[in-house]
């Protein structure tokens, strides 16, 4: 059986077809992606089939930085499950994580858990809530599918087409929650402004991530922590992607910005379901005026994972590989384009980097890309997300695809046949209703 074969009988069983959006074929290669595996070690990836591909695409979607199947965090966790991985009474590792979240963190003083960043972040909005006992929420960037964030589609359908995703649709949010999501622009203090001279007395937070495809533009980052000082509210940084890329912590770290509550997720525990949230002992204390609590946020894998997953990270000085893979893989971009014609924009922080083609039918060139890249062994999309399991062959063999690649989406562009080479639809580019 193929993936596609296996992802048709899944469409009849699983609404949607996957469980992440960001997994579904539709988005990458629509009827060629591989969209199962079989096994997985490295950088390396094997099919149902058993087609081995060299993964240059997201990286379990940003979860595993070390590479998959780290023979290190796999065997602290083959020692968590000999032990028992879950018990009437608590895992003693919670403790010893939350000391060195706090450690490498050293504004934080407090620490809770849960096991996936969309209910990592959906947390840290209800303590700010529970702090404040205000409501509205002012954010950028993307945060998740939970209904404080998609409420911000409420009033607009569009309100968050600029903030990763298009198409959000809010159904099933509560129309109460209607004006309590109020999004702004990164990098736009005066559109955070705006939202606070209206709402200042009511916002509970400011919710964005230190940085993704931009950098900060100097003083904003401090200027939006002096104004949430200003109103009283919470600040937080969603470091569920960016985290664990450019250092041993948070992104913040870098810029030498703290915020009240942070929330990691994703790259803390090389894949296995863990997830943190972090903060003043003055923003977390307010955790305990509201009910929050779940069986599996006590069990204890998550933690051992992130424990070696951490320790290793630190040990290994795995941020300066990360970096060092990046912006190779940026400049080979670059590169690329300039020699086959191709107009390129390469945009994020190295261990996250980003390309768009600026063509007048980019979509269909960036499927086209993915289908050629696919073809020569390798899963690719215009992201790169690197891992530690990067090595120099990976990176080698993938730059030379790229420009073979790039020249045929050249040569297609010039004779107008870009649509016709492409040997299924074109990927969809935002949230799209699976029939």
């Amino acid at each position: 059986m193929t993936g596609q074969d296996l992802y048709r009988r899944a469409r009849r069983r699983i609404p949607g077809g996957t469980q992440l959006f960001s997994k579904r074929p539709e988005f990458l290669l629509p009827e060629q992606w591989p969209s199962y595996y079989s096994r997985a070690g490295g950088a390396e990836v094997w099919d149902l089939q058993g087609n081995r591909y060299i993964d240059m695409s997201f990286a379990g979607i940003g979860a595993t930085v070390l590479g998959f199947a780290d023979p290190d965090v796999d065997e602290a966790v083959r020692q968590a499950i000999a032990s028992g991985s879950m018990t009437t009474l608590n895992c003693p590792e919670e403790v010893e994580l939350a000391d060195l979240l706090c450690a490498l963190h050293p504004w934080a003083e407090m620490v809770r858990y849960a096991r996936c960043g969309g209910e990592a972040m959906t947390i840290a909005v209800r303590i700010a809530r529970a702090r404040t006992g205000r409501e509205k929420i002012a954010f950028c960037g993307y945060h998740g599918w939970h209904d404080w964030y998609l409420a911000a589609n409420l009033v607009g359908d569009g309100a968050l087409d600029t903030h990763l995703l298009p198409g959000l649709a809010p159904a099933g949010v509560a129309r109460s929650l209607a004006g309590t999501a109020l999004p702004f622009h990164y990098n736009h203090l005066n559109e955070l402004e705006q939202i606070l001279a209206a709402h200042g007395q009511d916002l509970a937070a400011i919710v964005m991530e230190p940085a993704r495809d931009q950098q900060p533009q100097p003083n904003f980052l401090e200027s939006v922590r002096e104004r949430a000082r200003q109103v009283g509210a919470v600040l937080i940084f969603d470091e569920i992607t960016a985290a664990w890329r450019v250092n041993t912590g948070g992104l913040h770290l870098t810029y030498g910005v703290s915020p009240d509550i942070a929330v990691f997720a994703k790259a803390m525990s090389n894949g296995y379901p863990m997830a943190a949230i972090i903060g003043t002992g003055d923003a977390m204390q307010a955790a305990q005026s509201s009910f929050i609590s779940s069986t599996y946020w006590t069990e204890r894998i998550g933690p051992v994972a992130a424990l070696a997953t951490i320790r290793k990270h630190r040990d290994q000085n795995v941020p300066e590989r990360l970096a060092a893979t990046g912006r190779r893989i940026q400049e080979g971009w670059r590169r690329a384009a300039e020699r086959t014609g191709i107009p390129v924009t390469v945009t994020g922080i190295p261990p996250l980097s980003h390309f768009t083609l600026g063509l007048d039918d980019a979509q269909a060139a960036r499927t086209l890309f993915t289908q050629g890249m696919l073809d020569r062994g390798f899963l690719a999309t215009n992201a790169f997300y690197a891992m530690y399991a990067h090595e120099d062959r990976h990176v080698t063999a993938y730059l030379a695809a790229v420009e073979e690649v790039f020249s045929e989406i050249a040569r297609a562009v010039e004779h107008g046949r870009v649509a016709d080479l492409l040997r299924g639809p074109v990927a969809h580019a935002g949230f799209y209703r699976l029939t």
